[in-house]
């Protein structure tokens, strides 16, 4: 161990070895592309832990022992697995500020996600979510939420409580309609509707502070000239 780390990435280990057991002091773990089958639960008591790489394997569950982790306050990556949900007991993990559950098979997020209070980051991109929790709302320091190519028709209302959030990927979902949710983001600066099903847009678009880039492409989309000159004349980039 170096500086409090270990470091398995891409070891063809399949399980987690005895040695992470037996640290002391483990500040950051990285079992990323080791074709994990499993997560032990006494990960939890790891209770100096910091960091969790866990992409990149094949886990299918989570214990619920993984919410003990309560000292971790950088990265949890959980991304690139098999996993089909998620425990409630994330919520526990308030000092977390990079979680990505990308690349599974989530049809949804825990309602206690909105315990995570200190992310800034969200991936939950290519999974299978038709819905997002309300507790999302409760994720005021949020800058960053990506859910690329899921399956999601609207947002919770909730999500006009972000005002943190600077960037927001909504490409290749179910959207027939631009959430009204946005209209409350006071901080938004880049907004991806690409490959939806939008085929109108609301005039209040023109009306979000900050947003610098507009990305409409690849919908069935009525021209909206007004709407566009009025964003190209404070300086935002529309992609239709």
């Amino acid at each position: 161990m170096r500086d409090g780390t270990l470091d398995y990435w891409r070891r063809g280990l399949g399980r987690v070895p005895d040695e992470v057991w037996r640290t002391e002091g483990l500040r950051t773990l990285v079992l990323a592309d080791n074709g994990l089958t499993e997560l032990p639960a006494r990960i939890g008591r790891l209770s100096a832990l910091r960091t969790l790489d866990l992409g990149h394997n094949a886990l299918a569950s989570l214990p619920p022992e993984l919410g003990d982790l309560t000292g971790l306050d950088g990265c949890l990556y959980l991304h690139e697995n098999a996993l089909a949900e998620l425990p409630a007991t994330l919520g526990r993990l308030s000092r977390v500020r990079y979680l990505n559950v990308g690349g599974n098979r989530l049809t949804e997020l825990p309602e206690d996600i909105g315990g995570m209070t200190a992310l800034v980051e969200l991936r939950a991109q290519h999974n299978r979510l038709t819905r997002l929790p309300e507790g999302v709302g409760r994720l005021g320091a949020l800058r960053e939420l990506w859910l690329r190519g899921n399956s999601l028709a609207e947002l919770p209302g909730s999500l006009a409580d972000l005002g943190q959030l600077r960037e927001l990927e909504l490409r290749e979902n179910a959207f027939a309609a631009v959430p009204g949710a946005l209209r409350g983001l006071p901080a938004l600066r880049r907004l991806d509707l690409r490959s939806n099903r939008l085929t109108e847009l609301p005039g209040w678009l023109a009306e979000l502070p900050s947003l610098e880039k507009l990305d409409l492409r690849w919908n069935a989309l009525d021209p909206a000239p007004r709407l566009f000159d009025a964003l190209a004349a404070r300086g935002c980039e529309v992609l239709a």
